[in-house]
């Protein structure tokens, strides 16, 4: 039978073929997962062509800065998913253009907020709202995508970096609180990859092949290998796994430069 057999994903994060919440949404709905995809307004037809990929996926439109929308996209999903959830993903990260472009130190009050809003709060925002979905079925998972700066200073990354640090402790504290739900989340970290976002970071490419020099894999990663282990941290396979961030990028995490 397959992992996800009989489970529920709501999916946020979806913009186009590259992004890595479809690589997961490919790997959840390969083994049995019934989905549904959020998406922003202007990217709708791109996340919509992706949908048709898996047949009778939903679409819900969200803009995760907008608390009304949170609770009819919530709403929506427990209509959808009969008022249980067991998954939800959660892949977003968004700061101003000029706060990523330039100096970490000229970054403005409100391009933090922004980033921070946006990448880390929304987590927290999602969580409160899956928790009443998830205790109908007895528990579930939550999912996020952080990155290793949140660790290490890469230049260029700037307040990105300090919202992937802040969703990071978010997901420990999620974990600690919601274990009492049989709530487990956890975080998956990639190596550079080729989405929307990334590219919008100045020197994305240079990180790449810094990457490749490093890592003991000598190599990138590939989007499908993002997605199945996510599969693995959202399925029973994990069942003992919570307040964790799983590197999935080669080997680097590991070195000193």
């Amino acid at each position: 039978m397959p992992l996800l057999e009989g489970k529920n994903a709501l999916i946020f994060g979806v913009a186009n073929h590259r992004s890595i919440a479809w690589a997961i949404a490919q790997a959840l709905a390969a083994e049995g997962a019934r989905l549904a995809l959020t998406y922003q307004e202007r990217m709708e037809k791109f996340v919509r062509e992706l949908a048709e990929k898996v047949p009778g996926t939903p679409l819900i439109p969200c803009d995760v800065q907008s608390d009304e929308q949170l609770d009819a996209a919530f709403a929506k999903a427990a209509e959808l998913f009969d008022g249980g959830l067991d998954i939800l993903i959660h892949s977003i990260a968004f700061a101003p253009k000029e706060d990523m472009e330039n100096p970490f130190w000229q970054t403005s009050r409100q391009g933090f907020l922004t980033a921070l809003d946006i990448s880390a709060y929304s987590l927290v925002a999602m969580a409160r709202r899956a928790v009443p979905l998830m205790q109908a079925r007895g528990g579930g998972s939550i999912l996020t995508a952080t990155y290793i700066a949140s660790e290490r200073v890469m230049p260029k990354y700037n307040v990105m970096a300090v919202a992937k640090a802040a969703l990071e402790c978010s997901v420990r504290y999620l974990a600690y609180e919601l274990g009492a739900y049989n709530i487990r989340v956890n975080a998956v970290s990639p190596g550079p990859v080729n989405t929307l976002a990334a590219r919008g970071v100045p020197g994305f490419t240079t990180m790449r092949d810094h990457m490749t020099e490093v890592a003991p894999l000598r190599r990138n990663i590939e989007q499908s290998e993002i997605g199945d282990a996510s599969l693995f941290l959202c399925s029973p396979l994990a069942r003992g796994i919570t307040g964790e961030v799983l590197f999935v990028d080669a080997g680097y995490h590991i070195m000193g430069a």
